[in-house]
């Protein structure tokens, strides 16, 4: 029995077999490919960075310590039957989202573009939810609360001036959301990018400390 993961079990794979097989199991040659396929995708997965495999939503524990596990691996035999173990438990689960995440990170400047959705989440959650700072806060404690609090509060005048603005039919100004809006947008990126930067600096120490071992 697979154990409750996050992420949807792939019974219509099971169905597909036994389409195929009258006797209701998967064929042999259906099961070589599936794994071949799986153990594939595992290889891609292991050319992320640590950090960018913690960050994939969902991703069940027994899978995420395989993938570590797998890095740690030197020998070819060992990787070999890591690889193996690792088809074995994505057999269990939809692979559908570590392919996103695999296609997601070959992308040219995909690293760059879900960096930009997700400075201009925080954005509006800042300016939209007074409990969004606590929270930025809580993830990112050498931020300069003052100065945070001060670009939140400045941005939502000008982002009520132009709604208000926009209320009585007037045209859009030119700089609509006002240089709060965009400051503000620029101090959540650097930031966010910065601890991205350190995430990737700690997985490389961690990578070094177990080659040295």
């Amino acid at each position: 029995m697979h154990p409750n993961y996050h992420f949807d079990h792939d019974d219509g794979a099971d169905d597909g077999f036994q389409d195929e097989d009258f006797a209701g199991r998967p064929s042999k040659t259906r099961l070589k490919k599936q794994m071949h396929d799986l153990q594939a995708l595992g290889k891609e997965l292991d050319e992320m960075p640590a950090h960018r495999l913690k960050a994939i939503v969902g991703m069940p524990e027994s899978l995420l310590d395989a993938l570590l596990d797998l890095k740690r691996t030197r020998s070819h035999e060992g990787r070999r039957r890591q690889l193996q173990y690792i088809g074995k438990i994505m057999r269990g689960i939809d692979p559908e989202p570590l392919r996103e995440a695999v296609a997601s990170f070959k992308l040219p400047g995909a690293r760059e573009t879900l960096a930009l959705h997700t400075a201009e989440r925080w954005r509006d959650r800042l300016i939209a939810e007074d409990d969004a700072f606590t929270q930025w806060m809580g993830e990112h404690p050498g931020t300069d609360a003052q100065a945070l609090r001060t670009l939140i509060r400045n941005a939502r005048k000008d982002q009520a001036t132009a709604e208000a603005a926009a209320a009585q039919g007037a045209e859009a100004p030119t700089e609509r959301k006002g240089r709060a809006y965009r400051d503000l947008f620029q101090q959540i990126k650097a930031t966010l990018a910065a601890a991205a930067a350190a995430a990737a600096q700690d997985d490389e120490a961690d990578d070094q400390e177990d080659d040295d071992e």
